[in-house]
């Protein structure tokens, strides 16, 4: 019984310090998703164009058109 005790005490501490670790720093991550999205849209307009003629270069290529 006293095992039995011990062990769950072991649990709940483990618990509480999975849950205090876990606060994260919110800001940050708002912060790099962000800039993550902003650098998708700019390489999407400066490339955009240019992989969208390289695509169809090779589908005619393919296709023999």
């Amino acid at each position: 019984m006293n095992m039995l005790r011990h062990q769950r005490a072991a649990v709940a501490e483990w618990l509480r310090d999975l849950a205090d670790d876990d606060a994260g720093d919110v800001p940050g991550w708002v912060l790099v998703t962000l800039m993550t999205a902003g650098l998708v849209v700019l390489i999407w307009a400066v490339a955009g164009p240019a992989l969208s003629d390289l695509f169809q270069q090779a589908i005619a290529r393919v296709s023999g058109i």
